[in-house]
Formats: C-alpha cells, sequence, structure tokens
C-alpha cells in the first residue's frame, strides 16, 4: 500500500476553479486530478529530455562516422 503525503499548493483562482470545474465532470477527487496532471507532466518532461538526449547522440554518432570514413579513405 502506497503511502501518502499532504502538500500544500498556491494556484491562480481562475485555475483553482478550472481544477474544481474537472474534477467534478471527471468524477474524481482534486488530490486524484492532481495525481495525474504531475504524472502526465513528469512523463511528459521525461520523454523530452531523452528526446534530446537521443538527438545529441545522433549528432556524436553522424561525427564519428565522418571522422572514421575520413579516415578510410585515407588509408585506402
Amino acid at each position: 500500500m502506497r503511502s501518502k503525503k499532504k502538500v500544500s499548493l498556491t494556484l491562480d483562482e481562475d485555475l483553482c476553479s478550472d481544477i474544481e470545474k474537472a474534477a467534478e465532470t471527471f468524477n474524481l477527487a482534486k488530490s486524484q486530478l492532481a495525481q495525474k496532471a504531475f504524472r502526465l507532466w513528469l512523463k511528459k518532461e521525461t520523454e523530452a529530455l531523452m528526446a534530446k538526449g537521443y538527438e545529441e547522440m545522433a549528432e556524436e554518432d553522424k561525427a564519428f562516422a565522418e571522422i572514421t570514413f575520413q579516415a578510410q579513405r585515407e588509408v585506402m
């Protein structure tokens, strides 16, 4: 069983109103809605960081391949 920890947040009034409406619309407690939102945000940010890392690795791999190709041409 997961343990729970109570937190306090300060939010803009319009965002609070939107959260209350969404919680009622989707029949969720505000804490459940917040957990879903935080998990979604964390997943999105993690995926964005991973994509950036893969892009950087691809650039490094391309540069290494070009150096290797150049060295092979010089050998031949």
